[in-house]
């Protein structure tokens, strides 16, 4: 993480130089977004914490858990379909789910569902794209999640 901080603050450092204002620029334009975002993230983050806290983590893992595996990638795929949450939100939640003892194929099921599938954004995407080409999206994404979990369940031996 270290690295990824020095990375980021020596391309700065080069943007700076190369133009100032264009820099000073973007970095309001960058702040003013953060700041826009940042109460559905903090709402976001104490929803989850408060679910996290809620449910004991043996609930979590029955529902989810290896010995469960179909029952838990069903519920993936329905929770991460149906849910609007930020990349910045999932995979964090996904590492708490994974130290719990939830599979990779599960969780590879709620990212991916979570990221390709749109049931929330639905009525949004059917006023851009028609109802058809919205509705053959989100069957193909699903799919293609599905396909993407099993791969990962394979890959890490949890299907024998």
């Amino acid at each position: 993480m270290v690295v990824l901080y020095i990375v980021t603050l020596l391309a700065l450092g080069v943007s700076v130089v190369a133009s100032p204002s264009k820099t000073w620029q973007a970095i309001k334009v960058a702040f003013k977004k953060f700041i826009h975002i940042l109460p559905a993230f903090i709402i976001m983050l104490i929803l989850i914490s408060l679910v996290l806290y809620a449910l004991p983590e043996k609930t979590i893992s029955t529902c989810l858990a290896r010995h469960n595996q179909w029952l838990g990638i069903l519920l993936a795929a329905v929770l991460g379909s149906i849910t609007l949450m930020p990349g910045f939100i999932a995979f964090p939640l996904s590492g708490i789910l994974l130290k719990t003892g939830v599979s990779y194929t599960v969780i590879a099921t709620f990212t991916t569902t979570l990221m390709m599938v749109g049931i929330v954004t639905y009525p949004i995407e059917k006023a851009y794209f028609g109802n058809k080409v919205t509705i053959i999206r989100n069957i193909m994404s699903l799919g293609i999640a599905l396909v993407v979990a099993l791969c990962i369940g394979f890959i890490f031996g949890e299907f024998s």
